[in-house]
Parts: structure tokens; C-alpha cells; sequence
């Protein structure tokens, strides 16, 4: 295996239409409300755009995914995914910056063990859109890139312990990186004997579908390893026919997918909302994986829905739909040996 940087030689591909997309992105408050129709007084946006910390996570959304937002309605709820609230200035008890102890976590740069069997890399701090309750929102990625000649090391750590039989590639988002550089990557993965599996979990095939190219599909699907592919849609109105084409070839190329979610309070926390989404996932042949309880990452408080309707929620869900379509409710817990269920409360 070369031990070179997966971002070796990105400019290669600078020409593809999902890149230009990424370029495109809007990172404007004034330039979205306009899209859409709004002003500021239409919204409780933060008006003060700039972080005294230096730290600020600015507002970032594709273009592609504004499309799909409701003109003239300020609790859309894409819009509200992604826009920028005073209330994310308010310190909230038990929030935090790492609410999952992922530094602890960091065996060396780039590479995260949490979980017995599995470990994850994060290939790229870039994303394309910033979700307001993101749990990596304060995440120190400059410092923790695995540099150029750190990822020799990273396959040897891999290679090294016989327990890892999943590699799960993350960031930032993975598929932000070109295809040579994923096919680099992945080739140096499957060449890891004990490897078994491979999961990639990105947010791209829902913001831009073109993300998909016939490279990505045919280098996923030349693999050794088993795909999976989980994406990220919390609503259905994320995933329009463009999303649905995008993923058909993936599909028919034997990638499995997958769907998690995050229960976000005025975004998806009704019943009709969860049915919906659960219903347009396997139409468009995704399965419903995990619907995650939000993680305590400070900013993101004022999306936390209350337990009780937590609970309130799941037994709907599993009272309307099939138990295949219901998505396993989760919360991770830092240092914890897996993802814990939360039992089903009876109701009444």
C-alpha cells in the first residue's frame, strides 16, 4: 500500500459537475431568505454572523437542497436544518463540544475506535452543508487529519489488530472527496485480509445527487468488501426524483442502503412526518436504519425533543408501519460498548 493522503491530486477532478456544485454552495443568510422568499424578520436567525472565538459554524447548504425548501414558509423543515438560531448562542446544562468523547476515542489521526470490530476514519474534515445539530460541529479537524504520511500507519494499525473486520469511512463527508481518491483508498482497504466489510456514511447522494457517478458506483461495485451505504435524510421531502435516481445504479451495483436519521424537534418529530419518510426511503430502496436521538453537542439544544414523546413516536411508528420500516431508536452514549436501544414504553 503507498502511504500517500487520500487528498493527493483532488484538483484531478475539479471538472465534475457534483464538484462545481460544492463550489456553489450558498453561505450567505441574506442570499438564502431571498431564494426562499423571506427576510430576517421572518425567522429568529442569529444576526450576529461573525464567532468571537474564531470558531463560528457558518451557515453552508447546497443549492440542490435549497431547492427542495417551501418558498415563503420559515418553519420548512429543510430550512430550519440548516439556518442559524439565537438559540444556539444559549449554554444549556449537559451540552457540550464532544458530547460523545470521540478524542478519546482518536487512536491516531483520522482513525476512531469506538466500537468492538469496527473501527472509522474520517478521510475528510469537508462537508457540504452544515446541519445545525451536527455532534461533529466543533470538531477540531485540522488537528486531526491524519497528514501526508500518516496513512501508511493507519492501514498498518488496521492490519494489526485481527479484531477489526469493518472499516466505516466518514468525516466531514467522504464522498467529498474525488472517486480517484476514494479508489485509492478503498483498494488499500480491501487489501487488509481480515476486512470483511465496508460502510460508507455520507450525506451527498441526498444534497447532491450527481455526486453519484458511474466511477463511484463501478469502483464500489468492484470492491472484495460488501458495501453498505448509509445516507442521511431526516424528512422526506429531502429525497426528490433526482435523489432516487442517483441511488437506483448503487442499488442495482449490490450496495446496500441504509437511511439514519436525527429526531429534530419542528423538523420530523410527528408521527405522520417519520411514516412519510420511512415509506418514501423504501420506495426508493433505501431501508430505515437508525432514528438517533439528538446528541447533546452544544448549539443543538433547542432541537432535543422530551423523552416522553420520544417514546410516543417510536409506538406510533411501530403501530403504523411494518417492523421493517421502522427504524431502530437510538442514542449513542460516550465510551459506551455499542449504539443503545431505547426500550418501547407502553402506551398508556
Amino acid at each position: 500500500m503507498i502511504a500517500r493522503s487520500p487528498a493527493d491530486g483532488q484538483g484531478k477532478d475539479a471538472g465534475e459537475p457534483w464538484q462545481r456544485a460544492l463550489q456553489t454552495v450558498i453561505g450567505d443568510v441574506d442570499e438564502l431568505l431571498a431564494i426562499l422568499g423571506l427576510a430576517r424578520r421572518d425567522v429568529d436567525i442569529d444576526i450576529d454572523d461573525d464567532d468571537d472565538d474564531g470558531q463560528a459554524f457558518a451557515l453552508r447548504v447546497p443549492r440542490a437542497f435549497v431547492a427542495r425548501m417551501q418558498p415563503g414558509r420559515a418553519d420548512d423543515p429543510l430550512l430550519r436544518q440548516v439556518l442559524p438560531l439565537r438559540a444556539e448562542r444559549l449554554p444549556l446544562p449537559g451540552f457540550s463540544c464532544d458530547p460523545l468523547a470521540e478524542a478519546q476515542a482518536m487512536r491516531q489521526p483520522g482513525l476512531l475506535h469506538k466500537f468492538h470490530g469496527r473501527v472509522l476514519l474520517l478521510v475528510s474534515g469537508h462537508c457540504p452543508i452544515h446541519c445545525r445539530y451536527c455532534f461533529r460541529r466543533h470538531f477540531p479537524y485540522a488537528a486531526t487529519q491524519p497528514a501526508r504520511g500518516d496513512w501508511q500507519r493507519v492501514f498498518d494499525g488496521i492490519a494489526g489488530d485481527p479484531s477489526i473486520s469493518e472499516v466505516i469511512l466518514s468525516g466531514g463527508d467522504p464522498l467529498s472527496l474525488p472517486d480517484r481518491q476514494l479508489q485509492w483508498l478503498i483498494d488499500g482497504l480491501a487489501a487488509i485480509p481480515q476486512l470483511r466489510r465496508l460502510r460508507l456514511h455520507s450525506r451527498l447522494p441526498v444534497l447532491i445527487p450527481q455526486r453519484v457517478t458511474a466511477r463511484l458506483v463501478q469502483l464500489l461495485a468492484d470492491c472484495r468488501l460488501p458495501v453498505s451505504l448509509v445516507i442521511h435524510a431526516n424528512h422526506a421531502q429531502e429525497l426528490d426524483e433526482a435523489v432516487a435516481a442517483a441511488l437506483a445504479p448503487l442499488r442495482r451495483a449490490g450496495v446496500t442502503l441504509l437511511n439514519q436519521s436525527v429526531l429534530l424537534a419542528g423538523v420530523n418529530d410527528r408521527l405522520d412526518s417519520l411514516c412519510a419518510l420511512s415509506e418514501r426511503l423504501y420506495a426508493i430502496g433505501v431501508l430505515p436504519y437508525y432514528l438517533h436521538l439528538l446528541d447533546r453537542v452544544a448549539g443543538a439544544g433547542h432541537f432535543a425533543v422530551a423523552d416522553e414523546r420520544v417514546h410516543e413516536l417510536h409506538a406510533g411508528l411501530l403501530a403504523r408501519l411494518p417492523g421493517y420500516l421502522v427504524p431502530r431508536l437510538v442514542r449513542e452514549v460516550a465510551q459506551a460498548p455499542s449504539k443503545v436501544p431505547l426500550p418501547l414504553v407502553a402506551a398508556g
